[in-house]
């Protein structure tokens, strides 16, 4: 089988001063594990100049696009990597899944307006990336076999070149405000409670989007809230249309590697407080909740379901359940639900059996995303969505896109939200849907 090359680069944990050099390059993205302040992840993967960008066609199926998407990677080629050498990707796919694409894969209604237009996915084809493993400490070029010599070359030249620093500003031209408010979010509240004691459903997540004019490079915004809010899911991704993503999700959607599928769901919410024993009692309260660890368990049990779609029969299991994670802003309740792809199966087969992700939802998943169209004015668009590769071997790694801000049209827009279930609180769950993004809302305000 054709071997991928490397060529070696200075060791850098930032990746910006590297992503700096191709940023203002055609399908420019960074996934970003957010290190040195993150704790969590390993690598951070960036490229540009896709061989070729991949979006939904107006009446296109969800398969449809999927398989698009699985014959691009045979195009470009399976390859493997050098004897020894350990990364996420060989070259491949690497770009976004609004969680509108959700609607091409499930007969939903068309309630909620779609105000943002932004794509429903965009995936960009690449035969290189620049890829900084912070485990063993070194940053390298990675070019997949199909990329040309001279291409190698130019790129090696960029890498090696110093860059000076460059002036950035990003600032609001308003606060950012919600689209809704407190009264319109009891009222959405209590339709959900209505709904939760018919037996429609067991849990619905009910998000709020908040708003504002801005101007100027939203990179900048992205490096101050990636020093606000590190977190191991972190991404950047400029667009044809000049639209930018930015997100700083602490959320893993899906991991497939070697086989062996992992999906990390998120439920259940205390903020951070700068009393170090009010903090530890926030942590040890949200531990200790049975209302928290019983959503955890809800979506938990709906993941299961969704992996059992395209694992082996006996394979899916639950090594961990109601762990503390905790971040800047907040700690969260994770669990982990994990399992071995069927040989039949692929990571491509994975996403149409479980996208979105059922911690952004609710369950039943597909009646709770009908209700959320009813209740939420608009779309989601990049919310709760995902950030992703998916490379020439079948490996993938992606996030839930959440805390995740969307820069298009001269405003920029982010949204909150939680889980409601019949012992909710409307006011926690409104001021929880505030606390999430709280330090995005800030950080942005400061700049």
């Amino acid at each position: 089988m054709p071997t991928c090359t490397l060529h070696p680069l200075p060791y850098l944990a930032d990746p910006a001063a590297y992503f700096a050099r191709i940023r203002q390059a055609p399908g420019a993205v960074l996934l970003d594990s957010a290190r040195p302040s993150a704790e969590r992840g390993r690598f951070d993967l960036l490229s540009a100049w896709p061989v070729q960008t991949l979006a939904p066609q107006a009446s296109e199926s969800g398969e449809a696009y999927l398989q698009r998407l699985r014959a691009s990677l045979a195009q470009l080629g399976r390859a493997t990597l050098p004897e020894g050498v350990e990364l996420p990707f060989a070259g491949g796919l690497i770009g976004y899944l609004s969680y509108d694409f959700g609607r091409r894969l499930e007969n939903l209604p068309t309630h909620a307006t779609d105000d943002l237009g932004l794509a429903d996915a965009s995936l960009g084809l690449y035969a290189w990336a620049l890829i900084s493993d912070h485990q063993l400490g070194c940053s390298q070029l990675l070019f997949h076999p199909s990329l040309a010599e001279a291409e190698r070359q130019r790129l090696i030249a960029l890498f090696d070149t110093p860059v000076p620093d460059s002036e950035t500003h990003f600032s609001l031209l308003a606060p950012m405000r919600g689209d809704i408010s407190a009264e319109d979010y009891h009222q959405a509240f209590d339709r959900v409670q209505a709904y939760i004691h018919a037996g429609d459903c067991y849990q619905i997540n009910l998000t709020q989007r908040f708003r504002a004019p801005c101007q100027g490079d939203p990179w900048h915004a992205y490096l101050a809230v990636r020093q606000a809010c590190p977190t191991p899911y972190s991404g950047f991704q400029t667009l044809a249309d000049g639209s930018t993503l930015l997100s700083f999700s602490p959320e893993r959607f899906i991991q497939v590697s070697e086989g062996r599928v992992e999906t990390r769901p998120i439920k259940g919410t205390r903020p951070r407080s700068a009393d170090p024993a009010q903090d530890a009692r926030n942590g040890a309260e949200l531990l200790a909740s049975s209302k928290d660890r019983a959503e955890n368990l809800m979506i938990v049990d709906l993941l299961r379901n969704d992996l059992g779609r395209t694992c082996e029969i006996g394979s899916v299991k639950v090594p961990e359940l109601f762990s503390l994670e905790s971040y800047p802003n907040v700690h969260h309740l994770v669990s982990s639900v994990t399992g071995h792809l069927a040989a039949d199966k692929d990571a491509l087969d994975l996403i149409a059996g479980s996208f979105p992700g059922g911690s952004i939802t609710g369950a039943p998943k597909i009646r709770a995303m009908q209700i959320i169209d009813e209740l939420e004015p608009s779309r989601r668009a990049l919310y709760c969505g995902s950030l992703l590769y998916i490379d020439v071997r079948g490996e993938m790694d992606s996030s839930i896109a959440i805390r995740s801000l969307l820069v298009k049209d001269g405003q920029v827009c982010c949204w909150g939200g939680g889980a409601v279930v019949a012992d909710s609180d409307w006011q926690a769950e409104y001021e929880e849907s505030i606390t999430k993004v709280k330090v995005l809302l800030e950080t942005l305000q400061s700049l």
